[in-house]
């Protein structure tokens, strides 16, 4: 739980001392812009506050490894929900708009996370998971979006070590085998994920894992 708040809180802090035009640069999210990516972000903020108040009564579906949808298709901002928020972000209009309701949802997150009993069982996508579980899993989702925001703007500080270290372990549990040791965490979620084809090096590296990646995270 400490470390989903140091992840949160970083990518939060990285998002409030954007310049203006950096919202209109692209993100590391195919068709989305960097405001669309922090619109995105507020939304993941609301999933957050709304997932720690609704306890389950039965045995949990799902731990940190299991929450995420695997496939192997990677997203093109074409999907109907990435296309709404593109839109809602546009509607926003200002980018000071958008870092007010990110702060803002964004800290009342951060506190329910500080708040919540991990061991409290709790419903999510039809599914149940310890809270101790999702917000474990949403270490991920902030270190990922994170590089995400970072992808085309190299002067913002990215995402805390640790994240990207506990990250890379999830995806390398899915995965099922570890990514080879001369890949840096941030290359081998990059890398792993799709957000970036593999050099040829890497592939070589990557062995029988370069035909089963990317591993794409739902």
């Amino acid at each position: 739980m400490d470390l989903f708040s140091r992840s949160w809180t970083a990518l939060r802090t990285a998002v409030a001392e954007l310049a203006d035009e950096d919202f209109a640069q692209p993100s590391g999210c195919a068709g989305w812009l960097v405001r669309d990516l922090v619109c995105h972000l507020v939304i993941d903020a609301q999933d957050v506050l709304i997932t720690l108040v609704t306890p389950a009564g039965t045995e949990p579906t799902r731990d940190a490894v299991t929450y995420w949808e695997v496939s192997r298709t990677p997203p093109t901002g074409d999907d109907p929900l990435d296309a709404l928020t593109v839109r809602l972000a546009a509607a926003y209009q200002e980018p000071r708009l958008l870092r007010f309701h990110l702060d803002d949802a964004g800290s009342a997150a951060g506190r329910a996370a500080e708040l919540a009993d991990p061991g409290l069982r709790v419903g999510t996508r039809d599914e149940v998971i310890t809270v101790g579980d999702y917000l474990s899993a949403y270490v991920v989702e902030w270190t990922l979006h994170h590089l995400d925001l970072v992808a085309h703007l190299p002067g913002v500080a990215g995402p805390p070590a640790e994240g990207l270290a506990r990250s890379r372990e999830t995806l390398e549990k899915i995965a099922g085998r570890a990514f080879p040791a001369s890949f840096s965490d941030t290359d081998a979620l990059l890398v792993g994920t799709g957000r970036r084809a593999a050099s040829d090096a890497e592939r070589a590296a990557l062995g029988e894992l370069a035909a089963r990646i990317p591993f794409v995270l739902g």
